[in-house]
């Protein structure tokens, strides 16, 4: 496997998490529900995951107005290519229609779009497509758009660790220098904040091998919501309870209300 295009590095200001009471700056969500949504319906599962694309458009607009920095959506895992081959060929076609309808609106918005994960496991249109839709919003200053697709944590972890080995046996880098901030610099999305909030529809509670090393502080919010029927205001209700919540990175109550004094 191959890694998207060599990282960008983490800023001193990428690594603050957002304080208690504020907006996140880096929200990531696990999308599930389609299926579900769709055959409560006595309909298909395409059709669940097409209702799915308002959700997504829904969401996108909430989270630029909210003013976050970074929002990465789990669009298709490593693992799902083990679905039925109609519904993986049905999502493809819905990701290559997204690429070529929606990335326009997406930079005459200010919208920057990234793909993370193992391209070479798309066709070649669909690559391409990526490329030209990263190439048009690589300028962009508003929200960071993040589509995880074939991704998987594990595989970014190992790609990283990987790249590290590499430079290692080229001579370019002390194993001893090998540290936590140097595997940070090689995973996706190091030029990003880490995950401060991790949002999963459909009620199920685990986070299915997505950004395991970014969300190493994150809190977790599930609602037994499905996918389609997560809106903007399903968003603010998410954004709300983080915003009540006290985050202590490892800190005792006392010292967190020391900080706040």
């Amino acid at each position: 496997m191959t890694s998207p295009q060599p990282p960008k590095p983490r800023s001193t200001d990428g690594d603050r998490a957002a304080p208690d009471g504020g907006v996140p700056r880096h929200v990531a969500i696990i999308m599930d529900g389609n299926n579900r949504w769709a055959k409560a319906r006595g309909l298909s599962g395409v059709r669940g995951h097409r209702a799915g694309v308002e959700a997504v458009r829904a969401v996108i607009r909430r989270a630029a107005e909210r003013d976050i920095e970074t929002l990465t959506l789990f669009a298709f895992s490593s693992e799902n290519w083990k679905r039925p081959k109609a519904e993986v060929s049905a999502l493809m076609e819905l990701f290559l229609m997204a690429l070529k309808r929606e990335v326009r609106k997406l930079h005459d918005n200010g919208i920057r779009l990234s793909i993370i994960g193992d391209r070479e496991g798309f066709s070649a249109s669909i690559q391409k497509h990526i490329a030209r839709a990263e190439a048009l919003t690589a300028d962009n200053r508003g929200l960071h758009l993040v589509i995880a697709a074939n991704y998987g944590g594990r595989w970014d972890i190992a790609g990283a660790a990987r790249r590290l080995a590499e430079r290692v046996a080229a001579g370019e880098l002390d194993p001893a220098a090998i540290d936590e901030q140097a595997l940070d610099r090689e995973v996706c999305l190091a030029g990003d904040a880490p995950v401060d909030l991790c949002i999963r529809t459909s009620g199920e509670q685990r986070i299915s091998n997505f950004l395991l090393w970014q969300m190493a502080y994150a809190e977790l919010y599930f609602t037994p919501l499905l996918w389609p029927d997560f809106d903007a205001e399903a968003f603010d209700l998410a954004l709300d309870d983080f915003r009540r919540r006290q985050r202590r990175f490892g800190m005792t109550d006392e010292q967190i209300e020391a900080q706040g004094a």
